[in-house]
């Protein structure tokens, strides 16, 4: 009997003692399964962010692809533009080289660098001072001018001074050929054939390189030396076979007076 009143009393307190559990005991397993996440759901999707981001690789690559095409179509353009131009100044220099010159050694050096201008002008005096704006043509115009006017000592100054200033201007083998013949002119030959050889030894493959040699060999004609006059004759036929007309149609008539062999 003890033990049954102790059990109900037991069972009587169990009661309340479990109602006031369950108060704590029931929001904790709530709890967990509210905050139990399915498997299998990413917060974000990376698939999404990867594809996302070929798109736009693909759209910079092809926007690069462009680009280039574009470079490349403008560079052969311009690749073509500069072939046609060498081709015209190889047409215009091998034009002017083959156009017929003045009997007067005056007028035969008298090439002037824009004929287009200056073909209608009147001659111009020698103090006055070109400007074609470029500097080095400027300078073998003064000396030329000068030569043209029969101030050869002057010209000499000028014409040496600018190949010397300008030794890779394409006017530096005229300025030293001019020269020579300026000495030659006035009645120089030994200083003639010093300019005239250096002018070809520093511009051999300058426009006035030819004549440079054909005038060595007048001032070593001038100086009683036709042998070796002749020498410097068979050089000019060696080394410039092309050379132009003016120079070719004096050549045998040189070779005859320095009395050269065949």
């Amino acid at each position: 009997m003890r033990f049954h009143v102790v059990g109900l009393m037991l069972l009587g307190t169990a009661a309340p003692l479990a109602a006031q559990n369950a108060g704590y005991i029931q929001p904790e397993v709530r709890t967990g399964i509210q905050q139990t996440v399915p498997g299998g759901i990413p917060a974000s999707s990376a698939v999404a962010d990867l594809t996302a981001r070929l798109d736009a690789m693909e759209r910079q690559l092809a926007t690069l692809t462009g680009q280039a095409e574009e470079s490349q179509h403008r560079i052969r353009q311009l690749e073509g533009a500069l072939e046609q131009y060498r081709r015209a100044e190889e047409a215009r220099v091998a034009a002017a080289a083959a156009a017929p010159q003045s009997e007067t050694p005056q007028v035969a050096e008298a090439e002037r660098p824009e004929p287009k201008r200056l073909a209608d002008a009147a001659p111009a005096a020698a103090a006055e001072a070109p400007s074609t704006g470029d500097p080095a043509e400027d300078a073998y115009l003064v000396g030329f001018r000068q030569w043209e006017a029969g101030q050869f000592a002057e010209a000499q100054k000028s014409l040496e001074a600018m190949a010397k200033k300008y030794p890779k201007h394409r006017r530096a083998s005229y300025a030293l050929n001019l020269a020579g013949r300026a000495y030659l002119d006035e009645g120089k030959p030994a200083s003639a054939a010093k300019i005239l050889l250096s002018s070809y030894q520093a511009h051999p493959k300058g426009e006035r390189a030819a004549d440079s040699l054909y005038f060595l060999g007048q001032a070593l004609m001038t100086l009683k030396k036709p042998a070796e006059a002749c020498k410097v004759y068979e050089e000019l036929q060696a080394v410039y076979p092309t050379m132009r007309d003016w120079v070719k149609q004096r050549l045998p008539k040189a070779r005859q007076d320095a009395k050269c062999s065949a």
